[in-house]
């Protein structure tokens, strides 16, 4: 028979650090969760060398006395559960502490040198232990404000199996960083100091309102580029609430690392979150590119299992579908309310390219102006020119465009957010003037984004799909598997216009194409649409995103086909209509890939161009 026998008491110490304390950003996570868990409004985090060689979280939370704290170092001695639900079935769902366990602290102190003092709000005196990699090395009294004080040193000094696997100090303090950010976000009333060695990092104040803390910790700009989020749901237990601040898809990363996600005031990783804020922006958004955000998800206890991880950054949710379609329609409804804002910020290099182009000699300014590089636009007539035209010596490339006759602003210019059509450049970019600036369109862009609002709104039922039906139907061949593909989606499809059958094992037959799509493609319509039903068929949770989630994703390769190109010639009455129905349309500042639609120059910012401000 096999010899059986338990482990000593130090050995389990150390098995449970390599699940709790794998690096440094996870020691210090415990110790900020504990201040936050016991009452802090001032928390100050020290860091060396990353967190390698030490660190220090000092809060002026309840403090402990001497007994509580030889308590709190041994395994599974929490003060965070109720005694009334100690032994009751379902304790572990009615937590609303970040910290449960009763690991963090002997784990901690089974691979590291731990410092722990502190003082209860009352008391003349604190206390403090010493534990050197599991062995108490000392006690005794310790001078310190009310509150508590955790030192943790030579992290894994014992154990060089674990401390070369460590990474670099830089690594590190960036992890530990990123910690104290994702913690310090979640609570704005509380006040948070963070240095690293000699430099101070983070200063701040307790009390901040949430879109300031989170525009302090994330990027200022956010606050300007961003809507905020406030909504509720029912969920099987009570209801469900949604806040934060999201991004602008046009503000945007090229990395997935400024999203914030929280549920119930915890920091998370979780696989169906970030999927469902992928899902939400779909549409929005270029495939390398990600949103900014920081989401804060309230539920009710019962509702959410945080016990599926020992450091407690994944979740399950009872209702896992119920959850991810709260955010997505939740996100795409402020998303909506952001109208046609659009991130704003000039590109610092194109507009040093104003200032520093060279002032061409008078004689190619001779030439230029003998070229008639600009021709005027009457009464709906205009002169079709190519986009760009070389100028004779091949030296110079002289954009051709249209500019309609100059005419006061109209009475009613406010009402006009974009401003009036002044020409057309490169054919591909319209020029309005507004009451207080420059505008610049990208026409095709925006009128993709105007097609899937129109696509969007008829399959929702808001107004009533156009159908252009064909005189002949169309047979598209596909692949038998794109077929059953297609035919699984035909209901969605018909409800935005466009109408498909199947016609053999691989075939399919279009019978209708949507109003806003007649002069489109059938051929490569249903192509593209079957590549995207294919590709957004699994989800990063291993499930499967809805039919209508997936319908989302594949109406916005179907506003591409139908969208106004770049290199087409439009009247002035076209352009002022474009930028009309952009000022009535939801979500117009920024195409299906996440670009601006338009950008706009103040007269401030012209007026600096010329020296004259």
């Amino acid at each position: 028979m096999a010899d059986i026998r338990r482990l000593p008491e130090h050995l389990v110490n150390r098995i449970a650090a390599g699940e709790v304390v794998e690096r440094p950003a996870a020691a210090l996570k415990e110790l900020i969760e504990n201040a936050i868990d016991a009452g802090a409004s001032s928390i100050s985090v020290l860091l060396e060398e990353g967190g390698l060689d030490r660190i220090e979280v000092t809060d002026d939370g309840c403090g402990m006395t001497a007994p509580e704290m030889a308590l709190a170092l041994e395994r599974h001695a929490t003060s965070k559960l109720p005694e009334s639900l100690i032994g009751a079935d379902g304790a572990i769902e009615q937590v609303v502490t970040l910290g449960f366990r009763g690991e963090a602290l002997p784990s901690i102190a089974s691979v590291a040198r731990l410092t722990i003092e502190s003082r209860p709000r009352g008391s003349e005196a604190g206390w403090r232990y010493v534990v050197d990699h599991g062995m108490l090395a000392g006690e005794g009294p310790a001078a310190l404000p009310p509150g508590t004080r955790v030192r943790v040193e030579q992290l894994f000094a014992r154990v060089p199996a674990r401390r070369k696997f460590l990474r670099s100090a830089r690594s590190e303090y960036a992890a530990c960083l990123d910690v104290v950010k994702r913690l310090a976000m979640a609570r704005p009333d509380i006040g948070v100091t963070l240095e690293h060695g000699s430099r101070r990092i983070l200063s701040l104040q307790a009390g901040q309102a949430l879109a300031d803390r989170v525009a302090q910790i994330v990027a200022r700009e956010l606050k300007d580029n961003g809507v905020a989020i406030e909504l509720e749901r029912p969920s099987p237990s009570g209801t469900m609430r949604l806040g934060g601040i999201a991004g602008l898809p046009t503000y945007n990363r090229g990395v997935a690392d400024h999203q914030y996600l929280f549920v119930n005031g915890r920091p998370v990783k979780d696989r169906l979150l970030v999927g469902a804020v992928r899902g939400a922006y779909a549409d929005m958004l270029a495939k390398d590119r990600h949103a900014v955000l920081s989401l804060f998800l309230t539920i009710p206890p019962e509702d959410v299992d945080v016990n599926v991880h020992p450091a407690k950054t994944e979740v399950r949710f009872r209702d896992a579908a119920g959850v991810r379609g709260f955010i997505v329609s939740g996100l795409r409804q402020a998303l909506s309310t952001g109208d046609r804002r659009s991130a704003q910020t000039p590109d610092a290099a194109a507009m040093r390219r104003w200032t520093t182009e060279p002032a061409p000699a008078a004689d190619t300014l001779g030439s230029i102006f003998s070229t008639r590089a600009w021709s005027v636009a009457s009464a709906g007539v205009h002169e079709p020119a190519s986009a760009w035209r070389a100028h004779e010596d091949a030296t110079l490339a002289v954009p051709l465009g249209r500019a309609e006759e100059a005419a006061p602003m109209p009475a009613d210019a406010a009402d006009y957010p974009l401003g009036v059509a002044r020409g057309q450049v490169a054919q591909t970019y319209i020029v309005a003037e507004a009451s207080d600036g420059l505008i610049l369109v990208d026409q095709h862009a925006a009128h993709e984004r105007l097609v899937l609002e129109r696509l969007r709104a008829a399959g929702a039922g808001v107004a009533t799909a156009r159908a252009q039906a064909l005189l002949i139907p169309e047979v598209v061949e596909l692949d038998e598997v794109d077929c059953d593909r297609l035919e699984t989606a035909a209901d969605s499809l018909g409800a935005v216009g466009l109408s498909i059958e199947r016609f053999g094992p691989g075939a399919m037959l279009v019978r209708s194409l949507p109003h806003a799509l007649a002069n489109a493609d059938p051929h490569a319509l249903l192509r593209d649409i079957a590549d995207d039903i294919a590709q957004h068929g699994p989800t990063a949770d291993g499930g499967s995103l809805l039919l209508t989630e997936k319908l989302e994703l594949v109406l916005a390769t179907m506003a591409c086909h139908g969208s106004v190109r770049a290199g087409r010639a439009l009247s002035v009455a076209e352009m002022n209509a474009l930028l009309r129905e952009m000022e009535r349309t939801p979500r117009s500042g920024q195409c299906n890939h996440g670009r601006p639609t338009w950008v706009k120059l103040s007269m401030t910012d012209v007026e600096k161009l010329f020296g004259r401000h």
